[in-house]
């Protein structure tokens, strides 16, 4: 389970385009950021994307990916030329392809790799899309089929690509726009696949086409409802709706942190429901954790800023800057689902881990320093944008030792709380059984 959403120039303070992202994935399946340089291939090249082979392109271009470590393709990312994309799970009536295809994080990245504007994006996705289909199994340790929606902006637009096996609608954004794990597109697409109404009519999903619904017809109900889709899109689109004319990327992470419940949210409580910032607990419902989160601030000259955290929990994590022309820090190792203290999104488990033992306790004691340094690092930004690369890219690298060093301290500050937060059995078993699995051991 995902959230995505964009703000176009016209609702931004600076008139630049802000796309944001969290990565909703099983607890262990550890987050991973990555810099590929572009490259030229040979004519005849193969591409192994996850499952499947294709032919590859003459030129790709750099990429900066935010991913799942164990598969090809992305859940978000960006390229060279200000391009970025997220992608949603969403849950159809089209059967879904459980043999080897194409999953919907790899057409991010081709588009991505193969793409310099959001509408070519566009058409790369549902090229490939209707030449290969899309399927496979998208679960880390639990069998996980869906279809895909994506969200894909440039400097100057974006577009909403919802699909549901081969067939697909897309909507130019015109100022803000969110999605989250449901179609949303009902008849006002600006463009679609050939057969999308009369795919739905010969299935009997509509009675004609001025009866047709794309989110309506092709949506499955008891799949997309569980999901919580609706009130976490209602929530990002409303607030960003709230803000047009104001839109910072500091009001993107924000948005990114939230909880419905505010000041008075606890992760360990229900079984049921899940927020922007989503956090796992007890239950094949409640299974997904936020494990990366993505913010792009790009300018009208495609010159893009871009703000990761690498790490779970963006209200318990720090956005640290990228800009793909300086180069990606040393981050420490690649990760995996198992515990190493040496990789980015691990040695933020202890604590983030350590603060959901006691998360109404825990966290008020390192929000103000994890303020500080966000504070810090957007500010300091303001001054570096227009620096020369080398500049740049030792500050981002500066960021992430900060907030990787940050981790280890406010760790021992959590520590000295007790870990008794009344949380129910059926919780601490859940995170006992993640942290086991792991070969994670807390205090």
């Amino acid at each position: 389970m995902c959230d995505t959403f964009v703000a176009l120039g016209n609702s931004t303070v600076d008139g630049s385009v802000l796309f944001a992202k969290n990565s909703d994935c099983e607890a262990n399946e550890a987050h991973e950021i990555e810099l590929i340089p572009a490259a030229d291939h040979g004519s005849d090249e193969l591409l192994q994307c996850t499952y499947i082979s294709i032919p590859q392109v003459q030129h790709t271009h750099a990429v900066l990916l935010a991913k799942p470590f164990w598969i090809w393709g992305a859940e978000m990312g960006a390229n060279e030329h200000g391009l970025v994309i997220g992608n949603e799970a969403v849950f159809t009536k089209v059967p879904y392809e459980k043999g080897p295809s194409l999953i919907g994080m790899d057409l991010l990245r081709l588009a991505l790799e193969r793409a310099v504007t959001a509408e070519e994006a566009l058409n790369q996705i549902t090229t490939l899309l209707e030449t290969y289909g899309q399927g496979g199994d998208c679960g880390f340790t639990h069998h996980l089929y869906y279809h895909n929606s994506f969200l894909i902006a440039d400097s100057k637009t974006a577009w909403v690509l919802e699909t549901a096996g081969k067939q697909w609608a897309a909507q130019k954004v015109k100022d803000v726009r969110s999605i989250s794990n449901a179609l949303t597109i009902e008849k006002d697409w600006d463009r679609a696949s050939e057969n999308l109404v009369s795919h739905a009519i010969e299935k009997g999903w509509c009675k004609n086409a001025q009866d047709f619904s794309f989110a309506r017809c092709y949506s499955d109900f008891i799949y997309t409802r569980f999901s919580d889709a609706k009130p976490r899109q209602t929530c990002t689109f409303n607030s960003l709706k709230s803000l047009e004319g104001k839109i910072t990327a500091e009001a993107m992470m924000t948005l990114l942190k939230s909880h419905q419940e505010g000041d008075h949210f606890d992760p360990s409580k229900g079984l049921f429901g899940a927020d922007v910032c989503m956090h796992a607990g007890p239950g094949p419902v409640r299974n997904s954790q936020t494990v990366g989160s993505m913010v792009s601030h790009i300018k009208n000259n495609g010159n893009a800023t871009h703000w990761l955290t690498g790490t779970s929990a963006p209200c318990l994590s720090v956005f640290k800057p990228v800009w793909m022309d300086a180069g990606m820090p040393e981050v420490g190792h690649s990760p995996t689902g198992k515990f190493d203290r040496a990789s980015l999104f691990w040695n933020h488990e202890m604590l983030h881990r350590e603060v959901l033992r006691n998360y109404p306790m825990r966290k008020p004691i390192i929000q103000e320093a994890l303020d500080h340094f966000q504070k810090e690092f957007l500010d300091s930004v303001a001054e570096k944008d227009e620096m020369s690369a080398e500049i740049r890219y030792n500050y981002s690298k500066e960021c992430f030792e900060r907030s990787r060093e940050a981790d280890t301290t406010l760790l021992e500050s959590v520590q000295s709380v007790s870990a008794n937060s009344g949380a129910s059995s059926l919780y601490k078993k859940a995170w006992k059984s993640f942290n086991l699995k792991a070969g994670l051991k807390l205090s």
